[in-house]
């Protein structure tokens, strides 16, 4: 049974009667104690900050050179609070209705409570850091809207919001470094998880400069390593964003949750070509101002300038009046993906939208446009050679954020006692799609104001007998590393792993993408389990263990990967509805909107692995909805 262990008491009084009511470590028994934290992105960092500031231990990990350059400092577009500046009608409650409907009504309503909550902490806690948001002429921070909301909520800094939240929660983490509170380890891949006595004390990792299999011992883990929609090979992502931290968990007993629910972004920078690595965001944010529309004649190949306004098809304001160009990110990109599909795309693939902001630069001026967008404008034209101030930019959607991750309860705790999953590694807040500038808010929230709580209660009621990295489990779990990585090396094939990786991509992008069907899901299976096998007996991976070799890092994430999309396949065919990203073709509405199946499907599907050639089990936990009702979601 899955026990999500959530407070009893009214929604809004859940966390504070946890807050009230869990165990406490004192400040004396806290420096006791050894905490691993894997990941520095906002989560990660967070968290080492708090916790090292609280008087714990912590030893920090990254596969980065530098803390700071986690994924987290690519996020563009804000941060959400319910602070209310603008006096437009927001409140606690509205953020937390906003972000359960967004998802589709698939998250829990405790967590998400929580979420907007703390929101306005987080602000707060910031702004103290020092985070340069955008200020209104009276001193005010500044607020611009985000799809799924009639609300301006989102705090940013022009489009580099990630990157100033980064600074300040890794200034917060130098300072603990500094001080020896915290020992950084970088260059460091976590590759298997120890269980002792069943709970996580320890982790194995690979030093990626030396290629040593280093042991680390600690009281608890905390798998900060964000989202892997680098399994479809084209993303958002980095090419370092991986699952195989939160996977080789999954391998040791952690259950993973609702791994079919992938946020396709609908503005992002088309793909140009068949040897592309990876895709380039352009922020929610500016659909703010900017009108997506596209030429109301199909094949129209005209300079955007020269197609007057008559024959302009500007489609979400007109299928979504209520909220136009701020639906959320799955309607938008389904709409989308609808237009190319009837042929009505731009660009040289007709694989694009247009994103204008003409009108806006014609209403504001360019001076007030460029202090909201300019260095997203300025990466635009680098990128395409095009000036957005003059000609519309080209959009289409692209592979983004994951919704799905380790099972967590409301501790933040998986189903492995001591390891804690925060951020988008986990599966607790988002539901079946992220509402924009969410991202930032969970994991903020989870390393600054909830773990700190939730792991000193575990601590405190926890029987945790000193571990040494000399105990047989640490010894069992380098060996399985070790013959792991032996293995990958002996196969000497003649397919680099990059084809695999793209082979991979291909399929997942074509049958568990934007939208999914029986019989595409169930090929999608099959070609992916054949081309695991495939993988294992014909990859070539040049160089040894014994050095740096980017080569075989990447073959572990991908050998990862194959079994990862395979499980999402399976995730997507169990789930007989359409909710939020998750978009079935046999379950639509007349109007070609998402029909959710609530008697069967409102529960969190979370998997447990059962062996490499053994398919997974499912279970699941029951979502219940005592203070929203469960509606067809619309945004008309």
């Amino acid at each position: 049974m899955l026990d999500p262990k959530i407070p009893a008491g009214r929604l809004e009084d859940k966390w504070d009667n946890y807050k009230d009511h869990c165990k406490l470590v004192s400040p004396a028994n806290k420096k006791k104690h050894t905490i691993l934290i894997i990941g520095t992105g906002l989560a990660g960092a967070s968290a080492a900050a708090t916790l090292a500031e609280l008087g714990y231990n912590v030893k920090s990990f990254c596969i980065q050179d530098s803390p700071r350059r986690a994924h987290s400092i690519a996020a563009q577009g804000g941060i959400n609070g319910a602070k209310n500046y603008p006096n437009d009608g927001d409140t606690v409650w509205r953020l937390f209705y906003d972000t359960i409907k967004g998802g589709d009504y698939r998250s829990r309503e405790a967590n998400v409570h929580r979420l907007a909550q703390i929101s306005n902490q987080i602000i707060d806690q910031c702004v103290a850091q020092g985070v340069p948001f955008a200020r209104e002429y009276g001193g005010l921070l500044g607020n611009r809207s985000f799809g799924g909301a009639q609300v301006s909520r989102t705090f940013y800094a022009k489009g580099q919001t990630g990157q100033q939240l980064l600074l300040g929660a890794y200034s917060a983490m130098s300072r603990q470094i500094a001080e020896g509170k915290i020992e950084m380890f970088s260059r460091r891949e976590m590759l298997d998880l120890v269980l002792v006595e069943g709970k996580a004390r320890g982790i194995i990792v690979r030093n990626l400069i030396t290629g040593e299999i280093e042991r680390y011992a600690g009281d608890a883990v905390l798998l900060c390593t964000g989202g892997y929609s680098n399994v479809f090979y084209l993303s958002t992502n980095a090419r370092n964003s991986n699952v195989t931290a939160a996977w080789r968990c999954y391998k040791r007993g952690a259950l993973f949750a609702n791994p079919c629910y992938t946020q396709i972004h609908p503005t992002c920078i088309p793909v140009t070509g068949g040897y592309q690595s990876k895709l380039t965001l352009m922020s929610e944010g500016l659909r703010n101002d900017g009108r997506v529309w596209i030429p109301k004649q199909p094949g129209d190949q005209r300079h955007p300038s020269q197609i007057p306004e008559a024959e302009r098809d500007y489609y979400l304001e007109t299928k979504y009046p209520s909220f136009g160009n701020l639906v959320p990110r799955d309607v938008a990109s389904r709409n989308a993906k609808q237009i190319t599909d009837e042929g009505r795309g731009v660009g040289e693939t007709g694989l694009a939208v247009y994103l204008d902001f003409r009108d806006a630069i014609k209403n504001l001026g360019k001076e007030i446009i460029s202090d909201r967008y300019d260095n997203l404008f300025q990466m635009y034209q680098r990128i395409t050679g095009e000036n957005p101030y003059e000609v519309p930019m080209r959009i289409y959607p692209a592979v983004h954020y994951i919704m799905g991750g380790l099972w967590v309860d409301y501790n933040l705790m998986s189903t492995i006692p001591g390891l804690h999953v925060l951020g988008e590694a986990n599966f607790s807040d988002h539901g079946a799609n992220r509402l924009g500038a969410s991202a930032l808010m969970q994991g903020l929230a989870d390393g600054y104001f909830v773990i700190p709580y939730t792991l000193g209660n575990y601590i405190a009621t926890a029987d945790l007998p000193s571990v040494e990295t000399t105990h047989s489990a640490f010894e069992e779990a380098e060996a399985t590393v070790r013959s792991k990585v032996s293995k990958l090396l002996s196969i000497k094939g003649n397919k680099t792993v990059t084809e695999f990786h793209r082979q991979l991509g291909h399929i997942l992008w074509d049958c568990v993408g934007m939208s999914r069907d029986r019989a595409g899901l169930e090929k999608a299976i099959a070609s992916i389990s054949d081309l695991r096998q495939e993988y294992w007996q014909n990859v070539i991976i040049p160089g040894d263990i014994h050095t740096f070799n980017k080569n075989l890092e990447f073959a572990g994430r991908v050998a990862d990967f194959l079994e990862l999309g395979e499980l999402m396949a399976r995730d997507a065919l169990a789930r007989e509805e359409s909710c939020g990203a998750h978009f079935r073709v046999e379950c639509q509405t007349t109007e070609g909107e998402a029909q959710r199946n609530d008697e069967q499907f409102a529960y969190v599907a979370a998997w447990q692995y059962k062996g490499d050639e053994k398919t997974p089990e499912l279970h699941t936990e029951q979502l219940e909805f005592d203070n929203v009702e469960l509606t067809q979601r619309s945004y008309k």
